[in-house]
């Protein structure tokens, strides 16, 4: 799931932060009975260009999460507890084939869009049929062959079996109109100014810096949310963003906060809460494969063993944000730990620069002084990119600067523009850098996501659902197919071993730190958030689950 939207755009504070000043808010200065009206969301994006087109990461819409308040998916997946059954939404059941290659779901019929004409099965066909012609708008990567409705069901086909993607089928594709959408010329490039979905909001106003829903009139499939306008600030970085936070500005956000409980947490002890529960997905540097020297796997190890992802955890991700993986293999414990093979139980990670040298040099690289010769006697360089304002990525950048130094890489650092940066990296125009993968019930994303051969693209394509590194390996795609038609769970832990020993062995993401799907928020004006007592959805704002959270909030005091 995408993890992040933080853009780093230099621009004057004050259009971020004068934005919704609480002293404008109608929940502002009402002390008794249940007043609170409005809920104030922000993202540490930057100005956004008008862009509400749900299926385009780089969208406003998908960039702070509005989308998932307008547009609504078949299916509510729990990534908190990923074990748990789906939840019905617009869909009222989903039957799958005994090989997953097909999922029957059946349409809820009081579903009806904004503009009050109805949901139908035809929309939902439609939809996936959409994705399917459009590889830039299916980021899950899922191979949809065909979509037909009747009655009130549709069945939707795949080319392999989905048995470790049901939740990218059911909770990760919003739902679109087709009266609508079947006269846009190209929904890869449409902006969809005025946007209909069958979610509770509409569009109210947009600028660079807010957006404004406003809860439906009628029409909608459930009981109305408490929260009758959502206002949906972008500000300028993480500091913007977290002082918002601090002072209650902003109300719910998903941001990293370095010395979180000094700085947001002590300002309002009752109220103001981080939530950031663990999920079976890691963040690392990605290295560019088709990059020489980094393309061998022996250059690729040594690095692995010169990073300090201790002092990432600590210094860069404040302790909390990131929790250090230290497994060789990449998975995060206690969430993985069930997962990893037999060879590599117990063996961490540990930084070694001793070791490293040997393991280059034994390969016949040089170590002249400071400077780390390759094999045709050219220095080695890599330049290391981030977006600007995502401070904890940068801090791990320059973390990563000086432990590569000990090996002789000389490493530079490039603030990127974010929406330039996801391009450069969907593209493969990068040599090296910090993201997430994707997370699931299974470790399977986690590897999916950065060796998957079925997403290889030349350099120059967009590989939206992974392997930004244009990794190259048969045997890796061929034991991730094992394992997802895999029918047994004998079958499925071969697989699994065997992408593991691949990971260690080739290293073509150097994994760092466990991935969470969190946020910061206050109860002060709206209680019903989820937490350790009740994990009924993930926290952060720009996944689907958002609109579950929503619709669970009630007015403090009520």
């Amino acid at each position: 799931m995408r993890r992040r939207q933080f853009l780093a755009v230099a621009l004057a504070g004050a259009m971020a932060t004068g934005v919704a000043a609480c002293g404008d808010s109608p929940n502002a200065n009402k002390k008794d009975g249940p007043t609170a009206t409005v809920l104030n969301v922000g993202m540490p994006n930057g100005p956004q260009a008008e862009n509400n087109n749900p299926f385009l990461t780089t969208s406003a819409a998908a960039s702070l999460g509005y989308r998932w308040q307008i547009f609504e998916p078949l299916m509510m997946w729990n990534p908190v507890k990923p074990a748990d059954p789906f939840k019905p939404w617009l869909a009222t059941k989903a039957e799958w084939s005994s090989d997953y290659t097909s999922v029957k779901v059946t349409i809820r019929d009081n579903a009806t869009w904004s503009d009050g004409q109805k949901v139908t099965a035809e929309d939902v066909a439609f939809t996936y049929n959409l994705v399917k012609k459009y590889p830039a708008l299916n980021d899950q990567g899922v191979p949809y062959t065909d979509a037909t409705a009747s009655g009130n069901e549709v069945t939707i086909k795949m080319a392999s079996p989905q048995f470790v993607n049901q939740q990218k089928v059911l909770w990760r594709v919003p739902i679109v109109p087709k009266h609508i959408w079947e006269k846009i010329s190209d929904p890869t490039t449409d902006t969809v100014k005025q946007p209909v979905g069958s979610g509770p909001y509409t569009l109210k106003s947009f600028t660079p810096a807010s957006m404004t829903l406003t809860v439906r009139d009628s029409g909608y499939w459930q009981d109305l949310p408490k929260v009758k306008e959502l206002r949906y600030t972008s500000y300028t970085d993480n500091s913007a963003q977290t002082t918002a936070l601090a002072n209650g500005e902003s109300e719910w956000s998903f941001v990293f906060i370095p010395n979180y409980q000094t700085v947001f947490v002590a300002k309002d002890q009752e109220h103001h809460k981080v939530w950031a529960p663990a999920i079976l997905g890691i963040h690392g540097l990605y290295l560019n494969t088709t990059k020489k020297p980094f393309d061998d796997p022996t250059l690729r190890r040594a690095m692995n063993m010169v990073i300090d992802r201790a002092d990432i955890f600590t210094t860069a991700e404040a302790g909390y944000f990131h929790p250090q993986v230290k497994s060789v293999t990449g998975l995060p414990s206690p969430a993985g730990d069930s997962f990893v093979a037999p060879e590599f139980k117990g063996q961490e990670h540990k930084v070694d620069v001793e070791g490293a040298k040997a393991l280059l040099t034994g390969a016949g690289y040089k170590l002249e002084g400071n400077t780390l010769k390759d094999k045709t006697g050219k220095a080695v360089t890599l330049k290391l990119t981030d977006p600007a304002g995502w401070s904890d990525y940068q801090t791990s950048l320059e973390i990563v600067k000086d432990n590569l130094s000990k090996i002789g890489i000389a490493a530079t650092i490039d603030k990127a523009n974010q929406d330039a940066w996801f391009r450069n990296v969907e593209q493969g125009n990068f040599e090296a850098t910090f993201r997430w993968t994707e997370g699931g019930a299974t470790p399977y994303d986690i590897y999916r996501t950065v060796m998957d051969g079925r997403q290889l693209k030349p350099v120059g394509t967009a590989s939206p659902a992974g392997n930004f590194g244009r990794f190259n390996n048969k045997e890796a795609t061929d034991a991730l197919v094992a394992y997802a038609n895999a029918t047994d769970d004998a079958a499925r832990t071969t697989a699994m071993n065997t992408l593991q020993k691949i990971f260690v062995d080739q290293m073509p993401m150097i994994p760092v730190g466990a991935d969470n799907i969190g946020g910061a928020y206050s109860t002060k004006n709206w209680t019903g958030w989820p937490d350790d007592s009740n994990p009924y959805g993930a926290m952060q704002p720009t996944q689907p689950n958002a609109l579950d959270v929503v619709l669970h909030l009630e007015p403090a005091g009520s």
